[in-house]
């Protein structure tokens, strides 16, 4: 008998460029971006199936249309417990807002871990839906993103955009 579970996967089009969608078919197990520094394809094994993503897609177009600024999605990210207090704690930022490397470490309760929040938000591996995004550096600065600083600089003015704080 396998113990090894099932992937799925699906590919989406979006404003920032294609997305991979996988899921071990009753959560979303990562979004991944098809560009930039953390780009990933599927892999061999993998299932394509439309199926487990029709809600992910549909809530997913209504973001990028400026519709929807929180998910309703059953989540799986994968990592360590620090890896996914840090995920947890990237859902917490209001839409339309950033935070600091610095604030998540606080609100973890490790002011002194902000270079492993950084790189706990660089292995974030559901990408837009956990807002990786909305972390930015100590002086307001765009660092790194998986899917390409322009799709963060994209993101964030969509979001500045559609969430009522400016304009």
């Amino acid at each position: 008998m396998s113990t090894e579970q099932s992937v799925y996967y699906t590919y989406t089009e979006s404003p920032i460029g294609p997305l991979l969608l996988t899921s071990d078919g009753s959560a979303l197990t990562g979004l991944h971006f098809s560009t930039g520094d953390k780009a990933r394809g599927a892999e061999a094994g993998w299932e394509r199936r439309e199926e487990p993503f029709r809600k992910v897609v549909k809530q997913l177009q209504e973001y990028f249309d400026g519709k929807r600024k929180e998910f309703d999605i059953q989540l799986q990210p994968n990592g360590t417990d620090f890896q996914l207090a840090v995920l947890d704690t990237l859902q917490q930022i209001p839409y339309g807002e950033t935070w600091s490397y610095r604030e998540v470490a606080e609100q973890i309760g490790n002011p002194k871990a902000v270079r492993a929040v950084g790189a706990a938000n660089g292995r974030n591996p559901i990408a837009v839906i956990i807002p990786c995004h909305r972390v930015i550096g100590a002086g307001g600065d765009l660092t790194g993103f998986g899917g390409g600083l322009p799709a963060k600089e994209y993101l964030l003015a969509l979001e500045a955009n559609n969430s009522g704080l400016f304009g």
